[in-house]
């Protein structure tokens, strides 16, 4: 077995919806492509010996153990492969379920997709599953060292991606109140929320944490000297830089005991407390120095250490911290302890355990010499040996909740010292004997307030009630009716993508809002063009969602970037699907037209409950997706008898229609009429059947998303489909005595939207054709066909990139759909595209239209312009009545 390919995936996608993160592997089976499980000698012993675990996997038997037996009984080894790399994952802590095999049209060649957590594992365990089960084939097992090793590797993977707890519990606190979230590129840094709504946050920093508040926090002294001001009991202390301030600093503070701190530490790193002698403070001072240039000395006050979670001026938890210790059995030695202690599966190294492994430094050694101990002195049952002099987690500590304990005073202090800090997310740190009682009564003291604490202690303390501390955060970024996402409205189908998109996102700009959107020809923001190219695919996408910007994205979403990673979002409110017809099959396994339509109905199956699926209801793959949409309906149809519409607004439904010569919406028994085709400059004068339905899905999407027949109506007198808006979209050109039209229709299905137009025009009309090399060879005879029943003239041309095909054979195809065509036009053969635009437009006769479908729509419209077009290029209309618009609260009524 070899993998061809290998692919992630990152949002909903071609295999599924609900589990947006998969691997998409192109497997070739090889030799094994006719060969079952069952027929491999000793296969099912060996992978049953090697990952004995298997056996929880039910697959499709559907109980425990069934996968396994689908081995026994024989099944082929792409499908294996898929579940040895869930499998390994699981192994390495990324429990994964999600699996799909599929043969495709090339023998012995498979699609394996799988779920992942972490999309570097994923894609490791795909290479390792093939290196396993290669393996179990060709010798019969699979080393331990080689799988003791991947599971390392994986788990290593899974350590570095890790995002932290505390940002994890806010990150999944947001996935449960549908805030979506985007991990950014640098600096450890979340979004939470799209567009203008977004706010990011850094561990428990968030944009609205002062900077000032932060510099003022990370500054332990001026902050003891803000709040001793404000009449808040803080400890005596003083900052020194060099050692032999020492012995003066510590008769400023009143002598022994004293605690010595890095200036600008944190995680409890370089701190030594209750220290009673000169020399125990000069080696205190030398691991303070190793952390910060500046020293902290402080009075030792005695009492337990607390930890005060402020979230917005409220008390949200408080935990005592204690330090690590262990605690006596009357046999075991302290070593035999912490090893006994470390066992505890939640703890680890690192943040993202819920405790952390105990390990001996220095501290440790100084607290077991003032007790007089070693690391094998017994102790007796029940006595507690502390092990590190702070009580942080980092260090192997523990927490006890104690919010339902803190006194009503202290509270107060602690809001006082948030407000005065400035800090939205703070934790305090208090030395007191009991927190159920006022500081100044038990001598207790605030010690230091920090910035970013941490929330484990709280999330999962080791005694007490675990606290939900992530949700008062997320309601503070978002408070109760605040949007956390602006409207997404994605586009789809096979042609008429680009110009609804643009007539979508125009609709919006007359409702003042700043509109982000994605074409084939760039990305905007507003009227501005951030990037040019084609960026209809998810990264694009993206750019629009984490522009702070925007209110309203449009994206057009295309084929090639749904089946390379999936869309870019996981729920849109408006999903467009504009038609389905054969196009690009034979790339990426899209196969069949039904291939496709399976493809394009991801954008309908993520609309949101609350939103619309705009579905062209001319078009039966279209309407059919419907069956799988979770929101609300709309449809479109040039045909206003169209039974499928009409049992649908009788339902109450919202459609859009094509009637009398208007493009109108209809809710019920409710007909608005927006305006006349031919007063719309996109239809070219009504002469342009497609670009009327075009126009119906972006009003019908707009109106959904509660924009007014008004601003749809002004939209579409001022939107222009023109060279500079919509290049290569039915650009028109005035050329005197005759017109050139410019149209990337590069498929059947576009070349009978562009029939509909060309039949209306008066004169004769001349064809320059082609099509993309990549493309089948029935492709071309059909293009051919539809070419010869279209055009009265045809030239036949072929683009420059030939995608691989010899020079003229595309075009010898083409030629062979054209002699099919019983009534066929004439034709000739100009390879060279230049050539065959000048050929066209040099010998066009009077009143004619020139049709160029080109390979490089720029060239083809700088050829034109070349000869100087006249404006005006869409026939006149004549003027009629106008349309009909229902009172303000007829219309308030059909937008309920």
């Amino acid at each position: 077995m070899r993998i061809l390919k290998t692919q992630t995936l990152r949002g909903p996608n071609y295999w599924s919806i609900r589990h947006p993160n998969l691997i998409l592997m192109r497997l070739d089976l090889e030799d094994l492509a006719d060969r079952p499980s069952d027929q491999i000698p000793g296969f099912y012993e060996a992978l049953s010996a090697t990952l004995p675990s298997l056996i929880e996997h039910f697959c499709s038997p559907g109980h425990r153990g069934g996968f396994l037996s689908r081995v026994r009984q024989g099944t082929y080894m792409g499908h294996i492969v898929e579940h040895v790399a869930l499998e390994l994952q699981t192994l390495a802590g990324m429990p994964t379920g999600f699996g799909r095999t599929r043969g495709t049209v090339e023998p012995g060649v498979y699609q394996v997709v799988f779920e992942y957590q972490n999309e570097q594992a994923g894609r490791y365990a795909a290479r390792a599953a093939v290196r396993l089960c290669n393996s179990l084939v060709e010798t019969g097992h699979y080393a331990k060292e080689e799988l003791e090793q991947d599971i390392a590797d994986l788990t290593e993977f899974r350590l570095d991606a890790a995002l932290g707890p505390s940002t994890e519990a806010i990150v999944r606190a947001a996935e449960t109140k549908d805030i979506p979230w985007l991990q950014l590129p640098t600096r450890a840094m979340i979004q939470l929320g799209y567009g203008r709504y977004q706010q990011r946050i850094q561990a428990t920093l968030s944009s609205k944490t002062s900077i000032l508040a932060v510099e003022l926090a990370s500054d332990k002294e001026g902050t003891k000297q803000i709040l001793r001001d404000a009449g808040i009991p803080v400890p005596r202390g003083t900052v020194i830089y060099y050692q032999d301030e020492l012995e003066e600093a510590i008769n400023d503070v009143g002598g022994f005991p004293i605690v010595v701190k890095p200036l600008d530490g944190n995680h409890g790193r370089g701190i030594t407390i209750d220290i009673s002698s000169y020399e125990a403070a000069e080696e205190a001072y030398e691991a303070a120095r190793e952390v910060s240039s500046g020293v902290i000395i402080e009075r030792f006050y005695k009492g337990r250490d607390h930890r005060v979670l402020m979230v917005n001026g409220r008390v949200v938890a408080v935990a005592e911290r204690v330090p690590a210790h262990v605690v006596g059995d009357g046999h075991s030695t302290i070593e035999q302890l912490i090893e006994i202690t470390n066992q505890d599966p939640r703890r680890g190294d690192g943040h993202d355990n819920l405790l952390t492994r105990i390990t001996v430094d220095r501290t440790t050694w100084q607290l077991l010499d003032r007790k007089g101990y070693t690391l094998e002195t017994v102790l007796p049952k029940g006595e507690m040996c502390y092990l590190r002099s702070t009580a942080n987690l980092s260090t192997g500590g523990i927490a006890i909740d104690r919010t339902d304990e803190i006194h009503p005073d202290n509270v107060w202090i602690a809001q006082r010292i948030a407000k005065t800090i400035g800090l939205d997310i703070a934790g305090i740190d208090v030395v007191t004997t009991d927190i159920s009682k006022p500081l100044r009564e038990v001598d207790g003291v605030i010690v230091e307030v920090n910035a970013a604490p941490g929330l484990r202690m709280h999330i999962c303390p080791s005694e007490g009630i675990a606290r939900n501390v992530a949700e008062p955060i997320l309601e503070m970024l978002f408070p109760p009716g605040t949007p956390t996402r602006v409207p997404i409205v994605s586009i789809t189908g096979t042609n008429g993508k680009t110009t609804t998109t643009r007539l979508i996102a125009h609709i919006f700009k007359q409702t003042g809002q700043v509109v982000g959107y994605t074409t084939t020809d760039g990305i905007y923001i507003g009227e501005n063009l951030v990037e040019a190219g084609d960026t209809t695919g998810p990264q694009s996408a993206q750019v629009i969602l984490q522009d702070p910007t925007v209110e309203v994205a449009i994206l057009e979403t295309a084929r090639g970037g749904m089946l390379r990673s999936g869309l870019a979002f996981k729920a849109c409110d408006v999903g467009v699907v504009l038609n389905v017809a054969a196009d690009h099959l034979g790339i990426g396994d899209i196969e069949t037209v039904e291939d496709l339509a399976h493809l394009k109905s991801i954008v309908a199956e993520t609309t949101r409950p609350s939103g619309y699926a705009v579905l062209n209801a001319d078009d039966p793959l279209v309407s059919a997706m419907a069956q799988r949409v979770k929101g609300q309906v709309a449809y479109f149809s040039m045909d206003p008898h169209n039974e499928l519409l009409r049992k649908h607004t009788q339902q109450g439904g919202l459609a859009a229609i094509y009637e009398h010569g208007y493009l109108s919406i209809l809710k019920g028994d409710w007909l608005l009429r927006i305006e006349q085709a031919e007063k719309v400059p996109l239809t070219m004068g009504g002469l342009a059947p497609f670009q009327i339905a075009n126009a119906l899905a972006a009003s019908l999407a707009a109106f959904a998303q509660g924009v007014s027949i008004e601003h749809i109506r002004q939209a579409l007198h001022s939107f222009q489909s023109g060279a500079q808006q919509t290049p290569g979209r039915m650009n028109l050109f005035n050329l005197g005595r005759f017109h050139a039209l410019v149209d990337y229709a590069h498929n059947p299905a576009s070349y009978e939207a562009l029939g509909g137009f060309v039949k209306n025009w008066p004169g004769r009309c001349i064809g320059v054709v082609g099509g993309p090399g990549d493309r089948r060879d029935e492709d071309f005879i059909a293009l051919g066909k539809l070419a010869g029943q279209i055009f009265d003239e045809v030239i036949v041309k072929e683009d420059d990139d030939t995608r691989g095909r010899p020079r003229g054979d595309a075009a010898k195809w083409i030629v062979h759909g054209l002699e099919e065509v019983p009534t066929a036009a004439s034709y000739r053969t100009i390879l060279n595209e230049t050539e065959a635009v000048n050929t066209a437009l040099d010998a066009a006769p009077d009143d004619s239209l020139v049709v160029i479908l080109p390979e490089s729509v720029s060239r083809a419209i700088g050829l034109i312009q070349a000869r100087n077009p006249l404006p005006n290029a869409v026939p006149s209309t004549t003027e009629t009545s106008e349309p009909v618009v229902p009172t303000s609260d007829q219309y308030a009524e059909i937008h309920s």
